[in-house]
């Protein structure tokens, strides 16, 4: 078996959103474990951390409270990676789905994420130096079912990813975006327990397997590292090969 991938982030510290649980608590786990410092944004309270962890209690998900916690964060701590990780998806079918829940779903997975980076990433700008990564999905790929609002909020995010790297590459920012496939996380635990859909999901993956969060939180150190450097508004695939099938 291969040595794991690792890279110093020894002086650097970390921005990222939905970091309490899943995709963003390993994340947040592997960047610590490489010398970084990880501010994480969650609704509640979360442990098992290690030292050089700074908890920021906020709902994204409320417009008031995404600024508000990036000049928290920005009074204390200079950025220089924002992972924005913190999505929501609510399901319904398309000809039913109620325009509230279409509203928390874009406020959280695309609002947010714009006003964070533009906030979080003035700095980096001024700077000259940063980096940005997203959180896309299969669905900026495909469109899914009763999942109308999640597809349109991460096509979104892949374009964002592209366009805003177009204007910040030349200042010295990266902006690149993860795609994660079928992960075993909270967000799925209905999927994995259904045996025929699991199935048919297990049968579309040629790696075999479901991925872990640990898989994500590897292509987050890798673009977060200066092994990337040249590595400018790619939405990476991570996905077992889902995606070639």
């Amino acid at each position: 078996m291969s040595a794991p991938f690792t890279a110093d982030l020894t002086g650097r510290t970390a921005l990222i959103t939905g970091a309490s649980s899943g995709i963003g608590h390993a994340i947040a786990d592997l960047y610590l474990r490489n010398g970084a410092t990880v501010v994480g944004v969650h609704r509640r309270a979360v442990t098992g951390h290690a030292s050089g962890y700074v908890p920021v209690i906020a709902d994204l998900g409320e417009p008031a409270q995404v600024r508000a916690a990036a000049e928290e964060v920005l009074r204390q701590h200079r950025v220089d990676i924002l992972v924005n990780n913190a999505g929501l998806n609510i399901r319904h079918p398309f000809e039913d789905f109620p325009g509230e829940d279409w509203d928390r779903v874009q406020q959280l997975n695309i609002r947010a994420v714009m006003e964070l980076t533009q906030l979080i990433g003035r700095p980096m700008l001024e700077r000259g130096a940063g980096v940005v990564i997203n959180l896309a999905s299969m669905l900026s790929f495909t469109g899914g079912f009763t999942a109308s609002a999640y597809a349109a909020s991460k096509g979104a995010i892949a374009q964002l990813t592209k366009s805003v790297a177009n204007e910040w590459a030349p200042k010295g920012v990266r902006v690149n975006a993860i795609a994660p496939g079928f992960i075993a996380t909270e967000m799925n635990v209905a999927l994995v327990a259904d045996k025929t859909r699991n199935r048919q999901i297990l049968e579309r993956i040629p790696a075999g397997r479901w991925g872990t969060a640990q898989d994500i939180a590897g292509a987050a150190l890798f673009l977060a590292s200066d092994a990337a450097r040249f590595v400018h508004g790619t939405v990476l695939p991570v996905d077992g090969g889902y995606l070639a099938r």
